[in-house]
């Protein structure tokens, strides 16, 4: 009995002090945002610029429609628009940038000799920046939002839980793709123009800006293909009720297939990146 519990013990002692490791990782990515709160501060001002745009467009738009829009009414477009920012300042991340700045400057040399995965360092970052982002950023726009535009509650009890589940899944492809972009800055060196191409083609087809069933049908079978969509589109229309239960399962565990997908390709991409790789600064 005693013997067989030692393997068991030194597993167990294995598992926390990995969990110790990236509990810090967290604890990195929260304080280091913090160092820049203010930013995060004017950020509440810039979102509620965001959504008081989209509120008068959206207005102008409903003003000639007649009830409702391709199966929106002005109540649910509104909504879609403020959930859809909302939850944005939740899961959107910078480690792309960081992991550029880190190759410029040749600070990733010491990443590749910490005893750990580099991955999983970058994901745990980027749960600090976002629980940093939920507190400070998020549950503060998302009050301001619902004071001042009208917010409909989510379609059920289910629903909400499902959004919930959509939306953490919206973090997770986040930190994936931002991944894939950041470890683009070993071969290439800099790789700020593709974070801003990477920004623009992520706010139009992850459906924020526009729900995807406004464009061209042949648009909507491409990006069905795609994992954007999921980003936005999915959790708001899991919100709003547009998916029954059984479909909104379907497309979260849809999202979710994405999500470990992007994360072994970024594995796989990062595993072959760093074969050969010039460090410079010091």
């Amino acid at each position: 009995m005693t013997t067989a519990a030692h393997p068991l013990t030194a597993r167990r002692g294995r598992l926390q002090a990995s969990f110790a490791k990236y509990a810090e990782f967290i604890r990195i990515g929260f304080v280091n945002i913090l160092a820049f709160r203010l930013r995060y501060y004017t950020g509440i001002i810039t979102y509620l610029i965001n959504v008081t745009v989209y509120y008068f467009i959206w207005r102008a738009v409903f003003a000639n429609a007649a009830g409702s829009l391709l199966g929106f009414s002005l109540a649910q477009m509104l909504t879609y628009v403020n959930v859809g920012w909302i939850i944005r300042s939740f899961y959107w991340n910078t480690i792309d940038q960081e992991m550029a700045y880190e190759v410029i400057e040749g600070k990733i040399a010491m990443d590749l000799i910490k005893p750990v995965s580099v991955e999983w360092m970058w994901l745990t970052r980027a749960m600090g920046e976002s629980g940093f982002r939920l507190i400070l950023l998020t549950a503060p726009t998302a009050i301001v939002i619902a004071l001042l535009f009208p917010v409909l509650p989510p379609a059920s009890h289910l629903h909400f839980v499902l959004f919930l589940f959509a939306a953490l899944g919206s973090f997770l492809l986040m930190v994936a793709i931002n991944f894939l972009i950041g470890t683009c800055a070993i071969p290439l060196k800099s790789i700020l123009a593709l974070i801003r191409a990477k920004y623009w083609l992520i706010e139009l087809l992850s459906g924020l800006l526009i729900p995807l069933n406004f464009f061209p049908r042949a648009f909507q079978l491409i990006s069905s293909w795609l994992p954007f969509e999921h980003i936005a589109y999915t959790p708001l229309q899991i919100y709003l009720g547009r998916l029954s239960p059984a479909a909104s399962l379907r497309r979260v565990a849809l999202e979710y297939v994405w999500v470990a997908a992007l994360l072994l390709l970024g594995h796989l991409w990062w595993t072959r990146a760093t074969r050969k790789i010039t460090i410079h600064g010091g």
